[in-house]
C-alpha cells in the first residue's frame, strides 16, 4: 500500500484547481454543442469536486466494497479493547476479593477499610478503559483512512496491509485525538458547573452561580463546535499525510477555512444518519424487551433487584449487546469516512489533488475483485 505522491504536504497549496474543478458548461465539437466528459471516477468517487451526496455515497460504498478490511479491522480492535477491560476487571477483582466478601457478607457494615481497595482497584480498570478507548478509537480513524486510500482509487486493500498502516500513524493520531477531546471538554465541563450550580441553588436559593454559569455554558458550546470543526480534518491529514500531531492541527485549519459551515452541515447530516441506523437496530430491542416482574411489597430491596437483573438477561441481553455493538461499530467507522472524505475534497477545491490521484489511477489501474 505505497502513498501516492502529492497526498503529503509536497503538495501545492493553493495551486489552480484541476481539470473538473471548473463549473459545468458546454463546449463545441463542429456538429454541435455537447457537455464535457465526466470526471474519472476509478474507486468510491469521482476525481472531482464532491457534493454532499458523493461523500455520504461514497462513505457507504467503501463500507460495502471494502467490508472485510474496514470492520474487520475495527471488529478486531474493539474484540482486544473488550478482552483488556475483561481481564482488568478479573485482576481488580482478584486483587480485592477479601474486600469483596467483607462487604457483601450478611449483615455487614461498609467500612473504608474494605471499600478503598474495591475503589482503587476498579477506578484503575476504568482508567486503563478510558485511555484503551483513546487508542482504539484513533487506530481505527487510521485505518478508515488508510481504506480509503487505496478505495479512491479502486485498488484492493487486505487487512494486514490496512492494519499495519493504520498502526504506524496511531501514535499521531492518537495525539490529534486527545486534542480534540480537550476541545470537547469544554462545554462538558460548563455543563457540569451548571448542574452543580442548580444543586447549590436548590440548597441555597442563592442566584448568583447559576447566574455566572450559565452564559459561560452558553459560550464554550459554540466555541467547542468552531474549534472542532476547525480541527476535523486532523486526524485525515495524520493519517494520510503522515503528519505529527501540530503540523495536522495546522493543515486542518488551513483547509477548512473557507468552507467551515460546509464541514459543519455536512458532518451533522452524517451524524444524523448514525443516529436513524442506531434507533433502527435498537428500537425493535427496546420494544421486546421483557416485561420486568411485578413488585412484592415482602420483598426485600435486594431481591427486588435480584429478580430484575435475571428479566434483562439471556436471549434479550446478547441481542442487546450485539445491536449497540453493530450501532458502535457503524458509527466508528461511517464518521471518519466522512470526515476523511470532506478532507480529500477540500484538497482536490484547493490543492489541484484530483490531478494527482487521476494520473496515479491511470499508472496502475488495479480494479477491487
Amino acid at each position: 500500500m505505497s502513498d501516492i505522491p502529492g497526498w503529503g504536504p509536497q503538495a501545492p497549496y493553493g495551486g489552480p484547481p484541476g481539470p473538473y474543478g471548473a463549473p459545468p458548461g458546454w463546449g463545441w465539437n463542429g456538429y454541435g454543442w455537447t457537455p464535457p466528459p465526466p470526471p474519472p471516477k476509478p474507486g468510491v468517487i469521482p476525481l472531482a469536486p464532491l457534493g454532499a451526496n458523493h461523500i455520504i455515497g461514497g462513505a457507504f460504498a467503501t463500507m460495502r466494497r471494502y467490508a472485510k478490511p474496514l470492520f474487520g479491522t475495527a471488529a478486531a480492535a474493539y474484540g482486544l479493547l473488550a478482552v483488556v477491560v475483561v481481564a482488568g476487571g478479573v485482576l481488580a477483582y482478584a486483587a480485592s476479593r477479601e474486600h469483596f466478601r467483607a462487604v457483601s457478607e450478611p449483615g455487614a457494615d461498609f467500612s473504608w477499610d474494605d471499600g478503598r481497595p474495591i475503589l482503587i482497584a476498579f477506578g484503575l480498570v476504568w482508567l486503563v478503559f478510558l485511555l484503551a478507548t483513546l487508542v482504539v478509537n484513533s487506530f481505527v480513524q487510521a485505518a478508515c483512512a488508510a481504506t480509503l486510500h487505496e478505495a479512491v482509487l479502486g485498488r484492493p486493500a487486505t487487512f494486514g496491509a490496512v492494519w499495519r498502516r493504520a498502526w504506524s500513524r496511531t501514535p499521531s493520531v492518537l495525539a490529534v485525538t486527545l486534542l480534540l477531546s480537550i476541545v470537547l471538554m469544554l462545554p462538558v465541563a460548563a455543563f457540569a458547573l451548571l448542574f452543580l450550580s442548580l444543586l447549590f441553588l436548590m440548597m441555597t436559593q442563592s442566584l448568583i452561580p447559576i447566574g455566572l454559569v450559565f452564559p459561560l455554558f452558553l459560550l464554550t458550546l459554540p466555541l467547542a463546535a468552531w474549534l472542532y470543526v476547525l480541527f476535523a480534518f486532523a486526524p485525515a491529514a495524520a493519517a494520510l499525510e503522515t503528519a505529527g500531531p501540530f503540523t495536522a492541527l495546522r493543515r486542518s485549519v488551513r483547509l477548512v477555512r473557507g468552507a467551515w459551515w460546509r464541514t459543519f452541515g455536512i458532518s451533522l447530516l452524517a451524524g444524523l444518519i448514525v443516529t436513524g441506523i442506531s434507533l433502527a437496530l435498537r428500537l425493535p430491542l427496546q420494544f421486546a424487551a421483557p416485561t420486568p416482574p411485578p413488585v412484592d411489597p415482602d420483598d426485600s430491596a435486594s431481591a427486588y433487584l435480584l429478580d430484575q437483573l435475571r428479566s434483562q438477561f439471556g436471549l434479550y441481553a446478547v441481542l442487546g449487546l450485539l445491536g449497540s455493538f453493530l450501532a458502535q461499530l457503524a458509527a466508528t467507522v461511517f464518521l471518519p469516512l466522512v470526515t476523511a472524505l470532506l478532507y480529500l475534497d477540500r484538497r482536490i477545491r484547493k490543492e489541484n489533488l484530483a490531478q494527482t490521484l487521476t494520473e496515479a489511477s491511470a499508472a496502475a489501474p488495479q480494479p477491487v475483485p
